[in-house]
């Protein structure tokens, strides 16, 4: 028999930072739910949907602001 698939939720910092999270553990501070939840890869292709800039904001802010100059 098989163990049942662990299940997970994409979590999300305020620099925009996404981490897959075991569904049942509970986020480390800073961290919020971002609303998807599912299998490993179903998160993995959410993820990969949402996030194609993994740069910091802070980072991409910085940065745009020096391209705006």
């Amino acid at each position: 028999m098989n163990a049942p698939a662990l299940r997970y939720l994409v979590a999300v910092n305020d620099e925009e930072q996404h981490a897959l999270w075991p569904a049942d553990t509970p986020l480390p501070a800073g961290w919020w739910p971002e609303g998807c939840s599912g299998t490993e890869d179903e998160c993995m292709a959410h993820v990969d949907q949402v996030w194609p800039d993994i740069r910091p904001l802070s980072l991409r802010r910085r940065l745009a602001g020096k391209e705006d100059s």
